[in-house]
């Protein structure tokens, strides 16, 4: 992987991994698709979600919802 920086310690143990934000953002976007995918019911509507062709602005909803 291109720009990831290892941190280790004095030993020259691995202790931490420094990652681009883009790549970081990925991971946890995957990581989160994964974790509702373990559901039948969220993968069932995230399913439905996708096939919809209709919608709302994500603004418009957040007004909606008082957020």
């Amino acid at each position: 992987m291109e720009h990831i920086q290892y941190i280790s310690d004095e030993h020259n143990n691995v202790t931490g991994v420094i990652v681009p934000i883009d790549f970081w953002q990925e991971l946890q976007s995957e990581k989160e698709t994964a974790y509702l995918l373990k559901s039948e019911t969220m993968k069932r509507r995230l399913l439905e979600a996708k096939k919809r062709k209709e919608g709302i602005f994500f603004d418009e909803a957040c007004k909606k919802l008082g957020i």
